[in-house]
C-alpha cells in the first residue's frame, strides 16, 4: 500500500528515542522527511545523523514558547513545506498524588501540555489543506494508570483538545488524531517496571493482562503512527486509537 507520504514534510518532536524516534523512522522509511526534536543537542545530533539526509534536527524542549515557531520554520527552510506534526514529550514522572510537588506539575503541564497546544496551534495557523496533527497520548485518557499522577491529569486534557481541534479545522481540511499506546517495549516503560521489587514479574503479570500477551514494539507504534499522518489515512479525524495489544476492553 502506498501511503502518499513521499516527500511530505513532518515535525516529530521527541523524536531521539522512545515512541517519537519510531514515528520518525517508519515516516522516513515511507518516503517522507521529518524534522526531529530534542533537548539535547548531542542526542539530535546523533539521531539525525543515524536517520540520513531526509532527517534534520532541532534541539529544542516543548516548553520554549518560541519552539513551535523554530520547528516549522526549519521545515520550510530544509525541506521546502510543512505538512504535519506529531507531539510527542517524554512522560512526566511517576508519583502518587501525595508525592508530586507543585514543581513536578508546573513543570509537566508546560512541556506536555501547553507545548503542546502551542505546537497544535502554531501548525493549524500554517497547514493547509490535507494537514494533520497527531499527539501521542496514552491508555490514561481512557483509564488512569496507577502511579503515573501527573501523566493522568494532563493527558485527558489533551485528548480533549485534540477533538475540539477535529471540529475547528475539519473544514479546513486538517485532520487531527491522538494515539494511545499502552505497554510499548520503550525505555521509559521498563524505567517504570523497573521501580517494582521484581521487574521481571512486573512484566509477566503486565503481559497476561494483554489479549496479544505481549508488550508491543516501537517500531509497531511507529507503523501505526506514520499511516495516521499521511494522505492514506485522509477521512480519519478525532479518533484517539489505542495501541495496546487489546488491552483497552471498551468500544
Amino acid at each position: 500500500m502506498d501511503l502518499g507520504l513521499k516527500d511530505r514534510v513532518y515535525v516529530v518532536t521527541g523524536a531521539t528515542r522512545g515512541l517519537g524516534h519510531a514515528s520518525a523512522r517508519a515516516l522516513l522509511a515511507e518516503g517522507a522527511k521529518v524534522v526531529v526534536t530534542g533537548r539535547k543537542e548531542d542526542a539530535v545530533a546523533e539521531t539525525v545523523s543515524a536517520l540520513g539526509p531526509d532527517a534534520a534536527g532541532v534541539a529544542v524542549d516543548n516548553a520554549d514558547p518560541g519552539a513551535a515557531e523554530r520547528l516549522i520554520a526549519t521545515a520550510r527552510e530544509r525541506f521546502g513545506r510543512f505538512d504535519g506534526v506529531l507531539v510527542s514529550v517524554g512522560g512526566p514522572p511517576p508519583g502518587f498524588v501525595a508525592d508530586t510537588t507543585d514543581e513536578q506539575w508546573q513543570s509537566a503541564f508546560e512541556s506536555v501540555f501547553l507545548g503542546a497546544v502551542r505546537l497544535a496551534r502554531a501548525a493549524a495557523g500554517e497547514l493547509g489543506e490535507g494537514g494533520v496533527i497527531g499527539f501521542v497520548l496514552s491508555g490514561s485518557v481512557h483509564e488512569p494508570i496507577p502511579g503515573l499522577t501527573i501523566s493522568n491529569g494532563l493527558r485527558p486534557g489533551l485528548a480533549g483538545l485534540a477533538k475540539s481541534l477535529a471540529d475547528e479545522l475539519g473544514p479546513r481540511g486538517i485532520r487531527v488524531v491522538g494515539l494511545l499506546p499502552g505497554r510499548v517495549d520503550t525505555d521509559r516503560v521498563r524505567e517504570l517496571d523497573s521501580l517494582s521489587a521484581d521487574p521481571e514479574a512486573t512484566r509477566r503479570v503486565a503481559e497476561s493482562r494483554i489479549p496479544l500477551r505481549r508488550y508491543g514494539t516501537p517500531e509497531e507504534f511507529g507503523r501505526t503512527a506514520a499511516f495516521l499522518l499521511s494522505p492514506a489515512a485522509s477521512y480519519i479525524t478525532g479518533v484517539m486509537l489505542p495501541v495496546d495489544g487489546g488491552s483497552r476492553h471498551g468500544f
